[in-house]
């Protein structure tokens, strides 16, 4: 294949501004799906992603074009995701391309996640062709857009092309400017072979499968292959392109992307990011991988049943596989018996994680309150990082925690500014500066990262009217006024519904748990007190009412005593059945904590 008719690029945009409608155009434009076999989201496979709309995994396919100047070409496309929890798979996606298609849309202007790609498609070198999409929609203004794009990322105006991906309107222009612009793939066809793994997933029938971009040399069927990073050696039984579907090939060359099937058995063995070289004649140095991801948000899964340990941890082993940004390790809990704390980039990530694993796994969880990970300075000097609010040591050893902080980009109409400012004052951030593009409004703000990882994104949707949108980078850790809020059920610590606050908001913290949680753990035949304490000292205070039996009904009249010695004998039984009873505590009051506003 010659390589100067391949041509690798990415889609990339906010969320919703029409990514995977304009990768399905692409596929109608180029023959590849024809009339019949036309559906929204082509290249979205899993259920979660058409249920919700949104693409969860980058996808990639090969599309053949014959360009204006008679040529016939190959383009390598790969949709990538829009949500902030998924920017890890779209600097993977970029690591195989020379040029991107940035969207934006018509109607709702340059967005936070529109920036945030933009910028990590010009810091990994590539061609970035500007779009406005959705010009056929009332609300569109696409010149107004494509100043913005000018004023704020610094393309010329007059070079953002105007497409409508729903029907198709200058599709065919895109694709002569993703001929003409994109540069074809740099490499060396006769150097020795090395290609990069950017994506992998599990096959039941062939095992893990590894998605790569071939840089120098050449990938043939039957000879074996190397993995520099952890010097595994396997012969290659399959390579494969996806146009849409996988169809196999004898050999991938320099430029060319594809699937190669090695009879790896397990992903645990492929590491994203990883070189392959052929085994007869290796190359010296791999190409530059990726940094590894590290889990932003922690969580606590449990089995419902204490016997569905196992099925939840062959689940959680076959999810990874398919999702390297997953990282999980066992824990137990008093409450909950045996169960996993398992790390995720947001809470969107982990929403989808635990919808997948009840949904292909069939496996019942109760989840946990989400936390941050915590670094924490011992009183010795020694400082330690970690997940769950159970891991604190006591405040004898403790001289003070530290909380993750973020870099918080906001973009909204600038009507909505008031209300955004005041929710970021709420959950303690510190402004940075404030630029205006237009009608819209760019707010940047020191925001701590256990602030927004719950409700953030839904508050500002809310405050804005569904006009805003945040994007947020780590910045580095802060010292906090932070304690750990524990549940006492009788006096007894819940540690699943422990969680670590910031000292001003324990009180309502506390008092808006122990209220949910009266709502769902049932009477007893005892009086049962729930508190939320600060160490030894108890901040909020409920109590759900015993079952009593009406042992004076018996009584018509006549002297008092009677009747209250039989209260006091009930009393008395009472008490002595709380020493010995012990208080099942429902699903649902887990779950309570989870939904936690602030009073």
């Amino acid at each position: 294949m010659d390589r100067t008719l391949i041509r690798n690029f990415c889609i990339i945009a906010h969320i919703d501004h029409g990514k995977s409608t304009l990768a399905d155009r692409l596929l109608e434009v180029t023959g590849l799906v024809s009339g019949r076999d036309r559906r929204a989201q082509y290249l979205d496979n899993m259920e979660l992603e058409r249920e919700r709309g949104i693409t969860i995994k980058a996808q990639t396919v090969r599309l053949p074009y014959t360009a204006s100047d008679g040529k016939s070409y190959i383009l390598n496309l790969i949709d990538t995701p829009g949500h902030v929890d998924f920017s890890y798979e779209v600097s993977r996606a970029l690591a195989a391309c020379e040029g991107a298609v940035l969207v934006v849309d018509a109607a709702q202007g340059i967005e936070a996640q529109t920036l945030a790609n933009a910028y990590l498609a010009v810091d990994a070198g590539l061609e970035i062709i500007p779009v406005v999409n959705k010009i056929d929609l009332p609300s569109a203004d696409p010149d107004g857009v494509a100043e913005e794009i000018e004023e704020v990322i610094g393309f010329d105006a007059a070079d953002v092309l105007h497409v409508s991906a729903k029907q198709g309107i200058g599709t065919h222009e895109l694709l002569e400017q993703i001929v003409s612009n994109v540069p074809p793939p740099k490499g060396d066809p006769d150097a020795p072979t090395r290609a990069l793994v950017f994506d992998s997933w599990f096959d039941p029938y062939v095992g893990a499968a590894m998605l790569v971009r071939v840089v120098d040399g050449k990938l043939r069927s039957g000879e074996r292959v190397r993995m520099m990073a952890g010097g595994l050696e396997k012969e290659i039984t399959e390579l494969n392109v996806i146009d849409p579907r996988p169809r196999r090939v004898e050999h991938l060359e320099a430029g060319e992307v594809g699937v190669v099937i090695a009879g790896v058995k397990t992903l645990a063995e492929v590491k994203i990011g990883d070189t392959l070289t052929m085994t007869s004649a290796p190359a010296e140095e791999p190409l530059v991988g990726f940094q590894d991801v590290k889990p932003m948000v922690f969580t606590g899964l449990y089995p419902i049943e204490s016997d569905g340990y196992e099925g939840l941890k062959s689940a959680l082993e076959k999810l990874q596989l398919n999702d390297a940004s997953l990282v999980y390790e066992p824990e137990t809990s008093d409450a909950l018996g045996f169960g996993f704390r398992c790390g995720f980039l947001g809470f969107l990530h982990a929403e989808i994680v635990q919808e997948r694993l009840e949904r292909e796994y069939d496996v019942d969880l109760i989840s946990t309150a989400p936390t941050v990970r915590y670094r924490i300075v011992l009183t010795s000097g020694e400082s330690k990082e970690i997940e769950s609010p159970a891991n604190l040591p006591s405040a004898g050893e403790l001289h003070c925690i530290e909380e993750p902080v973020v870099l918080a980009t906001i973009h909204v109409p600038q009507e909505f500014v008031g209300g955004v400012l005041k929710l970021c004052q709420e959950r303690r951030g510190v402004q940075r500066d404030m630029v205006q593009h237009g009608t819209r409004v760019q707010v940047r703000y020191d925001l701590p990262l256990s602030e927004i990882v719950l409700d953030f994104h839904d508050k500002i949707k809310s405050v804005t009217r569904g006009y805003g949108s945040f994007d947020y980078e780590l910045t580095g850790y802060q010292a906090s006024d932070l304690v750990k809020l524990d549940v006492l059920v009788n006096g007894d610590p819940v540690d699943a519904l422990s969680l670590i606050v910031h000292r001003e908001k324990a009180y309502s913290r506390g008092t808006e748990l122990t209220r949910k949680l009266k709502e769902f753990i049932p009477r007893q035949m005892y009086e049962v007190a729930i508190q939320a304490a600060v160490g030894a000292r108890v901040i909020a205070r409920t109590t759900v009412k015993a079952l009593r039996k009406n042992v004076t009904s018996k009584c018509y009249g006549g002297d008092i005593t009677r009747k209250r010695k039989l209260l006091e004998k009930q009393k008395a039984g009472k008490r002595r059945m709380k020493r010995v009873g012990s208080v099942e505590i429902p699903q649902e009051a887990f779950l309570a904590a989870l939904k936690l506003e602030d009073s």
